[in-house]
């Protein structure tokens, strides 16, 4: 063996509390890497369906943009109106440990509109309203891509972990066990047949000297 053990109770003791430490913290990481799938594959799911949903809205977008274009020609100085974006607010949910961010926006409502309506037209209006779609729906794909992407990385650690907990330590431990039990029984027949053996030697004395 790698490792120098000696074969006394107490060591069986300590390899047998690590091996059930080993064991445990095994299935505590099976358990863990399964949750943390689990919540990836729905997350997945829901990116995927984002994903088509945002493109059909950006081409929507940029076709109103197009029409506004048309309509008014040039819209920078209206575009420079619309402020800077600056509703968004991060806060984490935890899942095994993994700290996932949750993303809000607050949307500006109508009344608050930046632009005057004298300027603009019912395209621009709409163009408007589709971009804070194309606004929303990017923050909630940042949100489950970043979510995604934490829990892979989790994910990756977990079964690192769940793998050296299986095929290194919990078969070193038993592996450990097996010797040290083998060694203490071979010590505990050794120990028997010497007991024998004197017994029988002093059961001959006590004929002789009978």
């Amino acid at each position: 063996m790698a490792e120098q053990i000696f074969p006394t109770k107490g060591s069986l003791i300590k390899v047998k509390r690590s091996l059930h430490q080993a064991k445990l913290g095994y299935e505590l990481m099976d358990r863990k890497r399964n949750i943390l799938i689990r919540e990836m594959v729905l997350l997945l799911d829901k990116a995927k369906k984002l994903r088509g949903s945002i493109e059909d809205t950006y081409e929507t977008a940029y076709k109103a943009l197009q029409r506004i274009n048309i309509t008014l020609g040039v819209t920078e100085p209206l575009g420079n109106a619309i402020p800077i974006e600056n509703g968004l607010e991060i806060s984490y949910r935890s899942v095994m440990g993994v700290e996932l961010p949750i993303i809000t926006l607050e949307t500006t409502s109508k009344s608050e509109l930046s632009y005057g309506l004298a300027q603009t037209n019912s395209y621009f209006d709409y163009a408007y309203k589709c971009f804070n779609k194309v606004k929303e729906l990017t923050v909630i794909l940042a949100e489950v891509e970043n979510c995604i992407y934490r829990l892979a990385i989790a994910i990756k650690k977990t079964q690192k972990r769940a793998n050296a907990l299986k095929n290194i330590l919990i078969p070193k431990f038993e592996e450990q066990e097996k010797y040290i039990t083998n060694s203490l029984e071979e010590k505990e027949r050794e120990e028997f047949f010497r007991e024998k053996v004197i017994k029988r030697q002093k059961l001959k004395k006590a004929k002789k000297i009978s």
